[in-house]
Formats: structure tokens, sequence, C-alpha cells
């Protein structure tokens, strides 16, 4: 209960306010949201001057609680998470907020905010049935069309008199399939779409069917290996993107309208950037142009919305994001989410000779490598399979009978045991000698021009020591330090804490990364110990201090300013200036300081050291074998079952054929749904999952750890179709009807609720965990009816969105925040932005991508 007293006792120095009587305004303010922390924290009272965090105990979930309660107060100023970070206390919060507005209508919009439009007319079910049916048979027509294409190939190879005849058919053969797979997609998007152009139409509709279509193709095209290679920008250019010479593209995620994109000359656009030229908002396809001017640099995990720009020599930062209706003027420098002006200079290594020629010859070999060397070994290497393994070569035997099924399971089980486990064996010898040889090569800071031998060695390594399979396998482990000390990092003196690295970690080198002893690393870390320019690269060694914290999707870059003892939140722009950041916590994208751990974190400590850390960690340990050696039995299993029915299929091949092929693709598919599916649901035991709040030394917490091992590509497929949200509910979200999902990921699926007709753009997640050092959390996370997740955009755990709501692109929402139904909110940590269009920046202007400099393309 409150107190009613007078005043507060307090420490020496402290400042007290009434808690009864009358006052100025701003003396009632503080009384009034001193009151409400007071019940949050269930205290009799509250000290005006006593920091929320080092004094009164409170945590950012409990902060995040308070926020919402003001919010739905009409007379106090709101505040946001990062109001209560940069003003910790209530007095210096109710200065900084000083008085709120004057309320009105509840309805009316805010006097910067353009009047809300009326949404366009949305999907039916009858025409979300009609999409799933036209999806199903646009899947099903390709399977059988890649049947008939993979038969025909494989007897007009096996027609081959010898090993050199059967060579050259493998290269005509190959060369002309990838010829087509490269080429379908092209002739596809100007049949059905002819020239994008800026457009809205409502998702399940007939025009939506179009881009769906082209857009699958387009993803599913092998031209996406080739991403960092003049290729890729030509075929660019083939799907209808504006081009211009010297274009370096790295990211893998490919522009879908390519008509509205513009890249002028010499620009660099990074790896993990979104720039779709389309995003999904209210139940809509909203198409709408980007454009980059000449010698930009768009840089790591950033995400350009529809309608926005950057003039020439403009540079966006790492972690940033540009939002519909902002532009960068010409040789300024931006960064942050939204993005906003600032001094630091992201183009970090000096140009080197690369001129078309150059580029031409590289483009050439790779097309005669390519030709010549893999895709010969990947067809002829097959059809050698085939015929050389004795389990498939007498069955494909014309001459042969039916073999029964006590012969087909052995040799199913022989043979997938031979390819997963003689994978996992020679993976890990490789992964763990090939990197050093071409380190051997490759040398630190020194600068290398594009195209060449050193850029071949640069892009095979990343690629090599980036293969999922291996983090999955050990993340979440002690065995991870192993695995990534056997690749090349530099992990100093590992403090075991059983959880140091999550299951997705990435980096350009593996030999150029050093980590600090003590420091713990949760999922999505990006590593980017390189530096590109349009025509050079230079690889630097990234050191991440000790005892750090590291929350989940991260991009850490050469030069970041953090040293010792800092915890650096979800989705947080790495500090590039300014002084060495340490002993303090960092949050947001541009960040600012935080405090490092609050009480709630450190009650658990206990179980960290001594003799109960070493007990608890080799109890996990030994879990964690379980659930290694489980996974690997799962993934074995499902290897087993495919290799068991496509020997079964090969027997069928005689009589049916071509349709054989196609119905082995498909029946794929479904049998890898259902069976990943009921292999989560029997760890869940069926059950949901309840909000916990332990020590990663619980073993409740290494049980969770096991479901996040469950694989989960196959949800990739699903994507922008019906059968996503049939899938959620198998796997126990609790989904609503018609929701539009382009490509969420849901870590927690039974702690997730979506309500109906939600749209949730690709690249976006919903994570209702937070691990922090050695302290688990986890709570149940609400979409509302109707709401839109932006690309990019991250929920956290305890969080509800009200029916309506919008979460801007690339926006982090913590942990606890409460989003009025129909409010707009956006950045990093999302505040309220009423704002539906541009945003004015630091420097008091709000600039239009049509006044955006005009991409040179000469």
């Amino acid at each position: 209960m409150v107190e009613q007293s007078s005043e507060v006792v307090s420490e020496p120095g402290e400042s007290v306010v009434a808690l009864s009587g009358t006052g100025h305004r701003g003396e009632e303010t503080e009384r009034r949201l001193a009151r409400a922390l007071a019940d949050l924290l269930d205290a009799e009272s509250v000290p005006v001057d006593g920091h929320f965090f080092t004094d009164l105990g409170a945590n950012s979930l409990v902060m995040a609680q308070f926020c919402a309660r003001i919010r739905k107060t009409a007379d106090l100023p709101s505040p946001s998470m990062k109001d209560i970070y940069q003003h910790p206390t209530i007095r210096s919060l109710a200065t900084a907020l000083g008085d709120p507005a004057p309320a009105g209508p509840a309805d009316a919009p805010s006097p910067t905010a353009p009047p809300p439009q009326a949404p366009g007319p949305r999907a039916r079910r009858r025409t979300h049935l009609f999409c799933g049916t036209v999806q199903l048979l646009v899947f099903l027509g390709y399977s059988l069309v890649y049947g008939f294409a993979t038969a025909a190939g494989y007897e007009w190879i096996a027609d081959g008199a010898s090993l050199i005849d059967v060579y050259v058919r493998s290269v005509l053969f190959g060369g002309i399939a990838f010829v087509a797979l490269c080429a379908f997609p092209i002739a596809a998007k100007w049949l059905l779409v002819g020239r994008w152009r800026p457009d809205e139409f409502p998702v399940w509709g007939l025009a939506y069917v179009r881009f769906w279509l082209v857009k699958v193709l387009i993803h599913a095209n092998p031209m996406i290996l080739l991403a960092g290679t003049p290729l890729y920008v030509l075929y660019l250019r083939a799907l209808g993107a504006r081009i211009g010479r010297g274009v370096t593209i790295l990211t893998r995620t490919v522009p879908v309208c390519t008509d509205l994109l513009t890249v002028g000359a010499d620009t660099v656009i990074r790896k993990d950037a979104f720039l779709l030229c389309y995003r999904a908002h209210a139940g809509h396809i909203q198409t709408g142009p980007i454009t980059l001017g000449a010698n930009v640099l768009v840089g790591e995990k950033t995400v350009l919305d529809i309608d926005t720009a950057l003039g020439d020599g403009a540079q966006l930062g790492h972690s940033s994001a540009l939002y519909r209706g902002q532009s960068i003027p010409a040789g300024e420098h931006w960064h942050g989410s939204p993005a906003e002006p600032t001094g630091v200079d992201y183009a970090r290594v000096a140009p080197a000779r690369c001129g078309t020629l150059r580029r031409a010859w590289f483009g050439l070999g790779t097309l005669t490598q390519l030709f010549v060397v893999y895709i010969p070994l990947l067809v002829g290497g097959v059809y050698m399979l085939f015929t050389g393994v004795p389990a498939i070569g007498k069955r494909l035997d014309p001459q042969s009978v039916a073999l029964s099924p006590s012969e087909l399971v052995p040799d199913a089980l022989v043979l997938s045991g031979v390819l997963f486990f003689g994978f996992v064996i020679l993976g890990l010898l490789v992964l763990c000698t090939v990197p050093r040889l071409v380190g051997l090569v490759l040398k630190p800071d020194k600068v290398y021009p594009l195209y060449g031998f050193h850029y071949v060695l640069q892009r095979f390594t990343a690629r090599m020591t980036n293969i999922k399979f291996f983090t999955w396998l050990f993340g979440d482990s002690s065995y991870i330090v192993h695995y990534l000390r056997g690749i090349g990092y530099d992990l100093s003196r590992v403090e075991q804490t059983g959880s140091n690295f999550g299951t997705e970690v990435q980096h350009e080198s593996p030999l150029l990364v050093t980590i600090g002893s003590g420091t713990m690393i949760a999922d999505g870390l990006s590593v980017v110990n390189a530096d590109f320019s349009s025509t050079s690269f230079r690889l630097s060694r990234v050191a991440i201090g000790p005892r750090n914290f590291l929350g989940n999707n991260i991009a850490y870059p050469v030069g970041g300013r953090t040293g010792a003892n800092c915890l650096l939140a979800t989705k947080v722009m790495v500090p590039l200036d300014g002084e060495l950041r340490e002993g303090v916590g960092l949050l947001g994208s541009p960040c600012f300081e935080i405090p490092r751990t609050v009480d709630r974190d450190t009650r658990f400590d206990h179980l960290r050291t001594g003799d109960t850390l070493r007990r608890r960690l080799a109890a996990k340990n030994r879990y964690n074998l379980r659930s290694m050696a489980g996974m690997l039995l799962v993934r074995w299993l499902h290897t087993f079952a495919l290799t068991l029915f496509g020997l079964a299929s090969v027997d069928l091949y005689g009589m049916l054929g071509q349709v054989v092929i196609g119905g082995y693709l498909a029946f794929s598919l479904v049998f890898t749904t259902a069976y990943f599916v009921l292999v989560e649901r029997l760890i869940g035991r069926f059950r949901a999952l309840r909000p916990r709040l332990c020590s990663i030394y619980d073993p409740y917490f290494w049980w969770h750890e096991r479901l996040w091992k469950v694989p989960d590509q196959y949800l990739n497929i699903f994507n922008g179709t019906p059968f996503k949200t049939l899938v959620w509910r198998l796997l126990g979200v609790r989904i609503g009807s018609m929701v539009f999902d382009d490509g969420v990921y849901m870590t927690e699926r039974t702690l997730s609720t979506i309500g109906d007709e939600c749209t949730l753009n690709a690249g976006s997640k919903v994570q209702c965990h937070s691990q922090e050092d050695g302290t688990f959390k986890s709570d149940v996370t609400t979409l509302g009816a109707g709401c839109t997740l932006g690309v990019g955009a991250h929920v956290h755990y305890g969080v509800t969105m009200g029916d309506g709501s919008v979460l801007a692109p690339d926006s982090f929402l913590m942990k606890g925040e409460e989003v009025p139904a129909h409010a707009q909110w956006g950045g990093n940590p999302a505040v309220d932005m009423p704002e539906s269009g541009g945003r004015t920046g630091a420097t008091g202007r709000t600039t239009s991508a049509a006044n955006a400099s005009t991409a040179n393309l000469s």
C-alpha cells in the first residue's frame, strides 16, 4: 500500500516528494508517477530521486509494465522504455516528459500525423481457399515437370558409352537445366507481371497469386548462390532492376519487385540486408521504389522499406533501417532504426584496381567452373551413385524383379548411414583443416581487389565454415566451444557455462574472431570481420571483450567500441565511435547505455561458482550429450525414411516413370513437415509451455534447449501460403484465421498467440524468451487481431499488441510492452510513432524519397 504521510523517509541526500496535499503541476506528475511505480513494486512508497534499477531493484519488465500503466492514464505524459533508461528516476523522468498535451477525442489523430487512410478491401474466405488451392496445384505441377525433366536427363546420360561420354552428357544436360532454372523465373516475371509499378492489392487474391508465383520462382533460382559476383547483378538486371556499373551486392535476400529497384554505380550492399521493394501491411501487399545513388554503402542487417532513397555517396550503417518516406541526402551518413544522421564513416577500406575487364573475367571464370566442374560433379555424381551403389543399381535394372521389404530396409539403413554419418565425420575433418590452410594465404588487414583469387578463397571459406548443421548440433552446450576452436576461433581461456554460444553464429573468417573469457553469446551473432568497397575487401580481427553477454540478432563489426563486462541487448547497434564502453549495458539502434544487470538477473549467481557450478555443469553436459545424440538420431531417421521411400520409388520407376519422381518430391515435403512437427510435440509432451524464470542450470532449461534443436527449416517452404498457418497450429501456436505469414519465426510456439487476419512480414520474429547471463525467462506474447509486424521486426516475451496495431520494420518491441489497439509503433526500442510516412531526423528536417539524388547509372 502507498504511504499516506506527508513525507517519504529517505537516505541522506535524496529528494522526496509529498504523497498527499497539493502542489504545482510538476509535483503532481511526480506524485502520480511515484504512486504507480510503488503499486507495481508492491512498496509503500518510492523516493522520487531513487534510481529505478540500482536503488529500487526494478527491472526492464516491471518498467515496461509501468510505462503501459501510465500510457493508459489520459492526463499523464506517456513514457517509453528509452525514456526510462535515459531518465532513471521519477523526478528526472517527470522533468524530461514535461506536461502532457491536453486530452482530445480518443480517435483524433496526432496534429503532426496525416489523417488515417481508409483500409482497402480485404480478402474473403473464398479467395483465401482459392489462393491455397492454386498454390498447391502450382507445387504439384512443378514437381511433375521436374520429374519429367529429371527422368529424361537420367535416361539420356545412362545411354553414355564411356566415362567421357557420361561426363559430356552431364555437362550438356546439367548446363541446359541450370540455364532453364535461371531463365524460367525471368520469363515468368515478364509474362505474368510485366513491369512492377507502385501498387497495393489484398493478399490471397488473383493479383497476389501472380505476385507469389514470381516471388517463389525468383527465390528458388540457383543464381542466388552467386550473390557477390557480377553474374548476380546481371541476373537482377534481366529481372528489370536498373543497376549501374561496378555494383557489389552481397545480400542473398533477393528483391522481388525488381523494376522498382535503382542502384547507382559503385554501390555496395552488404549481406543480410532487406530491400524487397514490397511489404505486407494490414492484409495488403504494397509495392514501392527503393533508390540508391552512386557510391552508396548499405550496411549489414539493414532494412530498406518501400519509398526510400539514399543519395549519391550516402551511407546507411549496420543494424539500421529506413522507414517509408525516408531518404538520406547525398554525401550524408545515417544509422539507427529509424535512421538518423551520424558522423561515423562506415566505408573503412581503401579502393583497389578492379575494372570492367576484371569483373568480366571473374564472371566468365565462375561460369566455366560451374559448367565444367560443379554441374558435372553434381549430375554425374548422382548418376554414378545410382549405378555404382548396388542398393540402387539393382532396382534400376529392367530385368530385376521387385525386391521384398526384407531387402529394402537393410539397403536403406546402410545407404542412409553412410551418407549421413559420412557427412558429419568428413565435414568436421574438412572444417578443422581447410580454413587454416586458406588462412596462410589471406593475410589480415591487407587490402585485396575484388573478383580475384583471394576473393574466391574468402567466399569459399565463409560459405564452408558457416554451414548451419554443426552450430545447430553443438550449440547451446559446452561442446560448441570445441567446434569453434576447431574451425579457428580464438576463445582465450574458456570459462565454461554450458551455454557459451547459441545455435546460430556466422562470420566472414573464423580465423579472425577473438572472444574474451567468460563471455556468453545468444543466437544470431554475425561477426562482421570483413570490410568491402565496390572494388576491394579487407579481413580484420574482431575482438569481443571478456565477461560480456550478447543478446540475439547482433552484427558485431570490426572496430566495435565495447570492452569488458558489457551487456549487448537484442538487436543492438554496436557503436563504432566514442569512448570504449565497459561495465555497462547497451540497448537500441543507435545504442544508449543501460544498467549492466539488475537484482532479478543475479538471484541465481550462487549456482555459477564453486562446487555447485561443477556439479550442475556436469549434469548439464550429460543432458546436452543426450540431446545431441537424440537430435542426430532424429535427423538420421529422417534421412533413413527418405532413403527408404526413395528406394521404393526406384522400384516403381519402370512402371510409373516420371510421375514417381514428382510424387517423391511432394511426398518428401509432406513427410518432412509431419515428422518434425511430431518430434517437437513429442518432446513437449503435447502440452503448452508455461512462463518460467529459472537458472540455466535448472533441468527445465536444458529440456527447453532441446526444443530449440528440432529442425524447422521446412517452415520456409510454406511462407506466403495458407498452409503456414496450418503448420503453426500443428506446432501448438494459437493462431487465428486468414493470417498472412510471409516469413515470421516463433521460437516458443505454444507461448505465442496470433489473432485473426494478422500480417507477418519476412524476417520478423516473435521470441517468447530471453537468456541474460545465467538467467532464463519466458512468457506469453499476444498479437491481437489485424496486427502487422514489419520486415525484420522483433517482438520479445511478455508483449501484448492490441487489435490493429502496427510494428514498423526492423523494430524491437521490448519485453512486457503493451501496444494499444490501432497504434503505430516503431524504432529500436519501439515507441509510439503515429506518423505513417517519413520521420524527422536529428537535424529537424523530413525528406522525401522523391527528392533523393537520381542514381548515376552511367
